[in-house]
């Protein structure tokens, strides 16, 4: 009697097919604790250069084992043309967006932040295009035009206030001063600048795995370059050294969690992303960074969650997963 043949092993693609999404899912996860935790933190006094110094090395801490496990001795392929774009991607995708985004985040509200954010694939969509790096396809376009018309509906129209539940870390009905300052202004510019060169950064990225395709030491040196970075600056801008003090707080736990999951995991799984999909591909998720922050920021930090939020978030799923669906229908008839 013979015996039944066994299953044919899963194909590589049909594995990324469902592991890509889970990784671009988990860093917007992340993304939205890191915005919280950091509005917290800034709001209370936290040194923005500081919190992006700790960050940014503790996540090249993290990533560095990894790297020496998983692409031992590559470190030495890293040469002179290597860490220029290495260090421009550290530039451009780390220490200018993170403290536009920080300063920017401090002068607003975490909803509001999360907004520009999702200004990001639109721009990227663009420059995709100048340079042609892809994201062609009429479904694709409508994904992202109905996905920053949700984002921008949240911006523009707020609508009846829905009290759903109580905040646990702000009474509900307690205002954000921070958000209607007279600095509001100067933090939208900020966050506008900061998704600008977000978007350039995943065009960068791209040029850096084609240099050195290495994406663990890849992320581990550009964390490290990052924090560097921002360091210097750091220094430049505020000589106190009570600036750079950190105690066991709510600034510590900002760190860690900034450093482990929203740098150093993100920066990996968004290489790696990038690697199997393309530039493209990574911020066309980040409209769910904005679902996740109206309803977590309502839950934590008593954010509103309104008519128009509701309605905006709505209309951004459905663009994403019309991209998305674009997306797979584009691999399919290649």
């Amino acid at each position: 009697m013979k015996a039944a043949p066994l299953p044919p092993p899963a194909d590589d693609g049909e594995m990324a097919a469902w592991k890509a999404p889970a990784a671009m899912l988990l860093v917007q996860l992340f993304n939205t604790g890191m915005v919280l935790l950091s509005k917290v933190s800034i709001g209370g006094g936290m040194f923005v250069f500081a919190l992006l110094t700790y960050r940014s090395l503790f996540g090249a801490a993290i990533i560095l084992p990894i790297a020496l496990l998983r692409e031992r001795g590559k470190w030495k392929e890293m040469y002179w043309h290597a860490a220029g774009w290495i260090f421009l991607n550290a530039f451009m995708g780390y220490a200018i967006p993170m403290s536009l985004f920080y300063y920017g985040l401090h002068d607003t509200t975490a909803s509001y932040a999360t907004i520009f954010i999702n200004l990001i694939p639109l721009v990227t969509f663009i420059l995709s295009l100048v340079f042609r790096m892809g994201m062609s396809g009429s479904l694709k376009i409508v994904g992202a035009v109905v996905s920053i018309g949700g984002t921008m509906i949240i911006s523009l129209y707020r609508g009846k206030i829905l009290h759903l539940w109580g905040s646990i870390l702000r009474p509900h009905n307690e205002e954000h001063v921070d958000a209607a300052s007279h600095h509001h202004l100067r933090g939208a510019i900020l966050l506008a600048g900061s998704s600008l060169m977000f978007a350039c950064w995943y065009l960068i990225q791209s040029k850096v795995l084609k240099v050195f395709p290495y994406k663990y030491w890849s992320s581990m040196a550009t964390c490290l370059v990052g924090g560097l970075q921002t360091a210097l600056a750091g220094v430049i801008f505020r000589r106190d050294k009570n600036a750079w003090k950190i105690g066991w707080d709510i600034n510590l736990l900002t760190i860690v969690y900034s450093g482990a999951l929203a740098t150093a995991a993100k920066y990996s799984l968004n290489s790696w992303a990038v690697s199997m999909k393309g530039p493209s591909y990574p911020p066309m998720f980040m409209p769910l960074s904005l679902v996740f922050t109206v309803v977590l920021g309502s839950i934590f930090i008593g954010d509103d969650i309104t008519v128009g939020s509701l309605i905006g978030t709505v209309l951004v799923i459905v663009g994403t997963y019309i991209f998305l669906w674009a997306k797979g229908n584009e691999r399919l008839e290649k």
